[in-house]
């Protein structure tokens, strides 16, 4: 880590204005193969990801594409940085065309020594407001970790799902999700950097990406039902151009499970609850 204790970032806070625009709405919408909602309709589940972007200069990046020292988040050092997981309270619907805010607070930074080596772990929590209206708000988890050999063989079996579709990623849907998040983590669309400075096989699946891919398919198997809350980890890597599954089960009357499967092994997994 850098010369920064983590005391020094627990409570650092950083603000961020979005009209949550109708024409980059539009763009989301292609990039995920889907219908564009109109302004005032509601923005689809985890759609919010692709909007809010505090972005950086050129000059305030790091060699992997993503922001440098002397930003809002903690950075470590010769580490690569990845989004492990998060949990979100769904309140209200953000709605198209409105304009919104969100509010980030560094909420936790604890270093531990694991078997891959030293890992930083960074917890971020965010609230999504609209018209003085809380409507979202979110805890993620980063992981910086040692840049070895990434763990890309499954351990855990997929369960036997009530719904499932079959996603076959590539190097245009990946460009095309990292163009409308802004996000320039090179391993999702620069094959020589991935594969020689990271040690991927291929580009990268974005985990945000396979998050709303889930929600996504549980949504059109359950037509009907709000989704109140949702946890969500990541367990290995998904790599272009291998088609993976997004599948689910519902978990009693008011809950499910999701995850996203390759080859009958878990590389995703969430858990919901529908509201009453």
């Amino acid at each position: 880590m850098s010369s920064d204790g983590p005391d020094t970032w627990v409570g650092r806070t950083e603000t961020c204005d979005d009209n949550i625009d109708i024409g980059h709405v539009a763009r989301v919408a292609l990039a995920l193969d889907e219908d564009a909602p109109g302004v005032g309709d509601a923005l689809p589940l985890l759609w919010h990801w692709a909007l809010f972007v505090a972005a950086q200069r050129y000059e305030h990046l790091g060699r992997d594409g993503h922001a440098g020292p002397g930003g809002f988040l903690p950075v470590a050092e010769g580490r690569n940085r990845m989004w492990a997981g998060g949990r979100l309270d769904f309140v209200r619907p953000l709605r198209v065309g409105v304009p919104a805010q969100r509010c980030s607070t560094i909420s936790n930074v604890v270093e531990k020594t694991g078997r891959t080596g030293k890992l930083l772990f960074v917890t971020v929590a965010h609230e999504y407001s609209q018209e003085g209206n809380l409507c979202l708000s979110e805890e993620q988890d980063l992981v910086y970790r040692e840049p070895l050999a990434p763990k890309l063989i499954g351990d855990q079996a997929a369960p036997e799902p009530q719904w499932s579709e079959t996603i076959t990623p590539d190097p245009v849907m990946l460009f095309r999700y990292s163009a409308v998040t802004f996000n320039g983590h090179r391993i999702h669309y620069d094959e020589p950097y991935v594969t020689q400075n990271e040690g991927y096989p291929g580009l990268v699946v974005h985990g945000p990406l396979i998050a709303t891919l889930m929600a996504r398919a549980c949504v059109r198997a359950n037509p009907g039902r709000v989704i109140g809350s949702m946890s969500y980890r990541g367990l290995r890597p998904l790599i272009v151009p291998r088609a993976f599954h997004v599948s689910g089960c519902l978990d009693g009357a008011t809950g499910a499970g999701l995850w996203a499967e390759q080859n009958g092994t878990l590389a995703h997994q969430a858990n919901l609850q529908f509201k009453e």
